[in-house]
């Protein structure tokens, strides 16, 4: 199982990343492949809300009207079976960068309602807050959400705050490998 991890932290070396980092290990014991894309690397705009608001995300289902790296990661979201989000907590929302990606994806895969091409496939949903956990909750609710509007099945959502880290880590660890084994 080829999975994407996607992730939206600028901080390489923080709580975010190392969610990351224990969703692959847990993809790669159970033998599938994963890749690792980290949006703040990317150019990746906000919506512009083309022509009438609905560019060619409504009609044609690609997001037309900007040029960005989101047409490849679009297309990457697709031919994966499986995806692996994981964005920092800020202000109880996602990250500024994962909702530009999420609100565009949902714009051309919503659409499509039953026929979403992410239709189906695990998710497995993570937000990392940094501090005391404020917000986590929250962000958890609005990645569930979204899931809900592509048609895509949470396989685990996964709160982590700082005293929360070493367990929870083992336990995105479990659930990456868990995800692989029962849609392998």
């Amino acid at each position: 199982m080829h999975v994407l991890v996607i992730q939206s932290s600028p901080n390489t070396d923080g709580l975010t990343a190392a969610c990351a980092s224990a969703a692959i290990k847990g993809i790669e014991a159970a033998g599938g492949t994963a890749e690792n894309v980290r949006l703040t690397d990317l150019d990746l705009s906000s919506c512009r809300q083309c022509d009438d608001g609905w560019g060619g995300c409504r009609s044609e289902h690609v997001c037309d009207g900007i040029d960005d790296a989101f047409q490849s990661l679009h297309e990457a979201a697709i031919a994966a079976e499986a995806l692996v989000m994981v964005t920092p907590v800020y202000w109880g929302d996602l990250s500024e960068s994962h909702k530009c990606f999420t609100d565009r994806l949902r714009r051309c895969e919503a659409s499509l309602g039953a026929g979403s091409r992410l239709a189906g496939k695990p998710v497995l949903l993570m937000a990392a807050a940094g501090g005391g956990g404020g917000g986590m909750v929250s962000c958890l609710t609005n990645m569930e959400r979204w899931a809900q509007h592509v048609r895509m099945q949470p396989a685990d959502l996964i709160g982590i705050k700082r005293i929360t880290r070493e367990h929870k880590l083992d336990a995105i660890r479990a659930a990456g490998e868990t995800m692989v084994r029962q849609n392998s």
